[in-house]
């Protein structure tokens, strides 16, 4: 079990964390939207389509990539669920069918809000988990969220994102330019903390070029916030920009892309499934309705073989 060190992420500021979510502007960023595609051609690993599946916050993980998911899956009743409010309404415009839409025959429109527990089959969540405060409680969210056999399939930034912003922090002497991320072994710890089985993780480095500072500086503020307890607390003034944006384009240049502006950005993705409880019997024992059903329903069955 892991430390509770592990459980929250020590640079990460609850109430800032708080403040971005609740901010974020509701689009999709170009980023997450890559990610989100990269992460829907991991899907063909999985043996069985799910009947219906959950979108975790789908407007800041990803419009298009739920276009996506639904082709992919087109017979699957799916739930989108939103944390945020000001989210919520342009999922619901973006996402509810009108009645004279022709799709309404083939695919019905999705349903909104909190999925009930043990009610979808996949739950996906992409770029979510890196700004979450007590993202082990997000994680059992998502658990309880999922029927037996249930997967979960998410990304998130990994700790290697953004280390030229934060060398060229430390070089100008200047307080974190952004909370520390997870380790992609220590999502795993926390996945299996949670009640999950089999989680496989791997991870990809993508470098993004830019050809301004202002340009750079305006994709950041789109991805996030920094969270970090030790941030600079102030506004920064006119002068301090300036120098931040002369030091970006001496710092970041790379000759190898034509003199362009590189941020390099660590994904993790990972996929975990909900195991059949197995429930230990004492003396007095206290076991939630829907797992009972489902400790009922699976019986003596033999366990599945195992997923690669």
């Amino acid at each position: 079990m892991s430390s509770p060190s592990r459980e929250r992420p020590p640079t990460i500021d609850p109430v800032a964390a708080a403040r971005w979510h609740a901010a974020a502007p509701a689009v999709s960023p170009w980023l997450h939207e890559e990610v989100a595609r990269r992460m829907q051609e991991r899907l063909q690993w999985l043996r069985q389509a799910p009947a219906s599946w959950c979108h975790w916050d789908a407007v800041r993980g990803g419009l298009q990539a739920h276009a996506l998911v639904s082709a992919r899956y087109p017979k699957a009743r799916c739930q989108v669920q939103e944390s945020a409010l000001h989210c919520a309404r342009v999922a619901h415009q973006a996402l509810r069918r009108p009645w004279w839409n022709p799709a309404r025959w083939t695919a019905a429109s999705p349903q909104f809000g909190m999925p009930a527990d043990a009610s979808v089959q996949m739950l996906w969540a992409n770029m979510a988990l890196h700004t979450a405060s007590d993202p082990l409680a997000l994680i059992a969210q998502w658990q309880r969220a999922l029927g037996v056999d249930g997967c979960l399939m998410f990304s998130c930034l990994g700790p290697d994102s953004l280390r030229e912003l934060h060398a060229l922090h430390a070089a100008m002497g200047w307080p974190p330019a952004g909370h520390a991320f997870t380790d992609m072994h220590d999502w795993g710890d926390m996945l299996l903390q949670a009640g999950f089985a089999d989680p496989v993780m791997d991870m990809e480095r993508i470098t993004l070029t830019f050809a301004t500072p202002e340009r750079l500086v305006q994709e950041l503020r789109e991805l996030g916030r920094n969270l970090h307890p030790q941030r600079f607390a102030a506004l920064r003034g006119r002068r301090w920009h300036a120098q931040f944006h002369q030091a970006l384009s001496e710092r970041l240049a790379d000759p190898a892309q034509g003199g362009r502006l590189a941020l390099t950005f660590e994904i993790i993705y990972g996929h975990a499934f909900k195991p059949v409880l197995r429930a230990r019997v004492d003396a007095r024992s206290t076991i939630a309705l829907q797992d009972l059903r489902a400790m009922l329903h699976q019986g003596d069955r033999p366990p599945a073989p195992a997923r690669r």
